[in-house]
């Protein structure tokens, strides 16, 4: 095969690609001019070719061949006065030949450029993110090392680098003044702001590629394959967000909140002001990023999202997430965009507890603290919980607020949105009473209803998306829905309940005037919750049920978030709040021996101070109450034992809802003597003829005679009147 003649500095680069194509790889691969010369100078002026040449032989001969060290079964040498090796090594003369090869390159070095396609994009990039020459090429050198086999081969023979070495080891492959390179890689340097090109500082002393991390390797195959928009280039790690589904009337829980941040943001995108982040957390499922679509669409700006998984579904680090934010906040900066940034764990909690790794945030506090402060497109951060966030970082954001489950009236809607053609209204209500519903949960749920539904009878649907409801809140750890949430006897009338107030009065005074602190306390039975429920049906407001197992804690500071919360909840829905066993939270802090009892005592009462609504807290253990606790309430109503008269006249209406005869006058002297019946007493009755009839009153004298002989003798209490 005749040999070709050796390369001039007279060719043009077309024609040295030309040349160089014939000089292949073992797999196929072509080594471009400037590689070669990339090469050369790693194994020659870096002082490579004393790990790249052995005594025996070269320790990598897919490289040799490649430089026309040494003939592969199918390709000669590439100069005809450089005869190949054959079966004869020598390490003196390999060497002289790799610097004949690196001087010949260096002629010629002026005319090696990058590919024409990488060259393109790499100064659209440079163009739009006001990159500087050693950044370009910095950048185009750095896509070539984590494509190129070939110059990753060679950099590995420098070995291990250490951040300082890698600023000299770019100066003197890239011909780059060392000042120039060390900005370059700074963290005030345009490829550390715009993310694209990062040193990892955390490794000790990796290879050059491991020093030298990409945004995504998409990245680095789309800058070589064709000439692109800037933005294009990531849009494997920051996307165009898809339109919401929601509007601002579906948040009116938030309402406080949107007053403020609507306009604040509508400010920030005509002022082009800079260091703009809200944070948005709450439950999963309640809504969050569809939040953000709506304050898109809201203020009539694009929306992009940062990804949290790759092209493969894999999930992206938090620190590349943090590369593809920055990368993304340089390339927006033109535009009127908004930026998500979903699933912050992956950043701010990505570590291993106190005591171990520290999270991605907090290895980079500081460059963190200057993008939350500096960042000039609008982000808004989202996650589920903020209990590990470090605190130096929660006070840099410009709004934080708290999206919870939506209020039951909006649940109600939701699922009569998703599901009103599936189910009854007493279902629709049922399932919304379910205080941690999410929207998620209502909308899976529905979609299987609704893909079964011609193979369910229209009765069974019902108990099908109660069935489905149920199984995940109960996975997510939360109460199912109840069967009889909320529900009162259709007999029941606040005369029954043995109270020195006029109950109905009340309930009109409250009308006119909705502030209002009520305690309500007395035995179990006597009604303080059902009269709860009643007085909001008469005043047409939704009411908020916290029982003790919803409000307590077992970490310290959890008691008092959830009682926070509580109250929160009951403020954006605009609902009566009760809490019923209040003396779970209220018992005297002059006999506390933890902290967190007192803690939780002044929390209560922090929260019933700036409550501007109607608070009922019922209890059946006055005595032990905290002082300034009672001092607070504007009324505390004694519920008692029912009276003789009431007794009897309920007893009469218990017996015509189960159609028994009217009861003898006789009885009334039985009912007279049962001195600690309530109205309690009388629903659990109510419950108990369901499976075991009472065919007489007389019989159902019987039943409550046997609720009060347990009250009496303290063995056991009656169920509360629901």
């Amino acid at each position: 095969m005749p040999r070709r003649k050796r390369p001039s500095t007279q060719h043009s680069i077309e024609e040295l690609n030309m040349l160089f194509q014939d000089s292949l790889y073992p797999t196929g691969q072509v080594l471009q001019p400037i590689i070669e010369l990339w090469i050369l100078r790693l194994l020659i002026s870096l002082s490579g070719h004393q790990r790249f040449l052995s005594p025996h032989g070269y320790n990598n001969d897919d490289l040799a061949i490649s430089l026309g060290l040494q003939t592969s079964p199918s390709c000669d040498s590439e100069f005809e006065d450089l005869p190949a090796e054959g079966s004869t090594y020598n390490p003196r003369s390999a060497l002289a030949k790799l610097r004949r090869l690196h001087a010949r390159a260096e002629k010629t070095a002026a005319t090696r450029e990058v590919p024409a396609t990488l060259g393109a994009n790499a100064s659209r990039l440079a163009d739009k993110l006001g990159l500087d020459e050693a950044e370009r090429r910095i950048l185009e050198f750095t896509v070539l090392l984590h494509s190129e086999r070939s110059l990753d081969d060679a950099a590995d023979f420098l070995g291990g680098l250490s951040t300082r070495r890698v600023s000299s080891v770019l100066a003197i492959v890239l011909d780059l003044p060392e000042v120039a390179v060390k900005f370059a890689l700074s963290s005030k340097g345009g490829l550390a702001r715009c993310g694209l090109v990062t040193v990892d500082i955390n490794s000790s002393s990796p290879p050059l590629k491991g020093k030298l991390d990409v945004v995504s390797l998409r990245f680095v195959d789309r800058m070589q394959s064709e000439e692109q928009d800037p933005l294009q280039l990531i849009r494997d790690t920051v996307f165009l967000s898809r339109p919401g589904t929601l509007a601002r009337d579906n948040y009116p829980h938030a309402a406080r909140e949107l007053e403020i941040l609507l306009p604040y943001l509508q400010r920030t995108l005509e002022q082009h002001r800079t260091g703009v982040n809200v944070l948005i957390y709450g439950p999963p499922g309640t809504g969050k990023s569809e939040m953000v679509r709506m304050l898109a669409s809201e203020t009539r700006s694009e929306l992009f999202e940062v990804a949290s998984e790759d092209e493969e579904g894999d999930p992206v680090r938090g620190e590349n997430r943090l590369r593809s934010y920055n990368a993304a906040q340089s390339l927006l900066v033109s535009h009127r965009a908004l930026l998500l940034f979903d699933e912050i764990e992956d950043v701010f909690n990505d570590g291993d507890g106190p005591w171990g790794r520290k999270s991605t945030a907090q290895l980079r506090k500081a460059w963190i603290n200057r993008m939350l402060e500096e960042n000039p497109v609008p982000t808004l951060w989202l996650t589920n919980s903020i209990r590990c966030m470090d605190q130096a970082f929660l006070r840099r954001f410009d709004m934080v607020m708290e999206l919870g489950v939506p209020p039951r009236q909006e649940r109600e809607r939701i699922v009569r949105d998703h599901a009103g053609d599936l189910l009854d209204e007493g279902t629709i209500t049922r399932i919304a009473s379910a205080e941690a519903l999410s929207p998620a949960v209502i909308a899976r749920a529905a979609a299987v209803i609704s893909a079964v539904r011609d193979d369910l009878s229209p009765d069974r649907r019902g108990s099908a998306m109660e069935l489905l409801v149920n199984n995940t809140l109960t996975a997510q750890g939360h109460e199912p829905v109840r069967k009889h949430e909320g529900a009162l006897p259709a007999w029941y009338d606040p005369r029954f309940v043995n109270v020195d107030t006029d109950l109905t009065a009340l309930a009109e005074g409250l009308r006119e005037n909705r502030n209002a602190r009520l305690c309500l306390y007395g035995p179990p039975g006597t009604g303080k919750s059902a009269y709860g429920r009643w007085l909001a049906d008469q005043l047409g407001m939704p009411l908020l049920v916290k029982k003790c197992s919803d409000l307590l804690d077992m970490y310290v500071g959890g008691t008092e978030q959830n009682l926070a919360a509580a109250f929160r909840e009951a403020s954006q829905s605009k609902s009566i709040l009760l809490i019923d066993e209040v003396d779970s939270f209220l018992q005297d802090r002059r006999g506390a021996r933890q902290s967190w009892e007192v803690s939780g005592v002044n929390e209560m009462l922090t929260q019933m101070d700036n409550f501007e609504g109607i608070f009922i807290a019922s209890t059946n253990l006055m005595q032990g109450l905290d002082q300034a606790a009672l001092r607070r309430f504007d009324e505390k109503l004694q519920f008692g034992y029912l009276q003789a008269e009431q007794a009897w006249t309920l007893f009469e209406r218990l017996c015509e809802g189960l159609a028994l005869d009217t009861p003898d006058a006789s009885l009334r002297i039985e009912i007279d003597r049962l001195k600690v019946l309530t109205p309690g007493d009388f629903a659990v009755v109510a419950r108990q003829h369901r499976f075991r009839k009472f065919g007489a009153p007389g019989a159902v004298l019987q039943r409550l005679r046997e609720e009060c002989a347990l009250k009496e003798d303290g063995q056991q209490q009656s169920m509360g009147f629901v």
